[in-house]
């Protein structure tokens, strides 16, 4: 598992609860964020994750997350 800057007990934010997080047509890279501008096979933030080791700097709340 990569080492990721989240202190213990708090959770890593999740894509799906951030207001650039969208659901693309593209049946190979379904998820996309179009704040770092890129799609992925996966939920974004793991890709972030993998490739700087820290929880993603742009996460902002989606004003509509229950």
């Amino acid at each position: 598992m990569p080492y990721t800057t989240t202190p213990p007990g708090e959770q890593t934010p999740r894509c799906r609860m951030c207001q650039h997080y969208y659901i693309t047509h593209d049946v190979n890279f379904p998820y996309g964020c179009r704040e770092l501008g890129f799609k992925s096979a996966r939920e974004p933030m793991r890709d972030v994750i993998e490739s700087s080791g820290e929880n993603c700097l742009y996460f902002s709340p989606n004003k509509n997350a229950r």
